[in-house]
């Protein structure tokens, strides 16, 4: 599978919500207009890219109770 070219050079981060037990682990990079998400444990498998609007939606919606 190929790289979009706006995630060759993303620099990604763990989520502060991912822990080092080797469960779900999720990284994010910000890239200048989008927001990237994947799977820390498959990096390779594919990437989520969202506006960052679209991205503090997501996050607001799964954070709620």
């Amino acid at each position: 599978m190929g790289s979009k070219p706006e995630l060759v050079n993303a620099l990604w981060r763990k989520s502060s919500y991912s822990g080092s037990t080797g469960g779900e682990c999720v990284e994010v990079a910000d890239l200048p207009t989008l927001v990237a998400v994947r799977d820390s444990k498959n990096p390779d498998h594919g990437t989520l890219t969202l506006s960052p609007e679209a991205f503090t939606a997501f996050v607001a919606h799964v954070a709620a109770p």
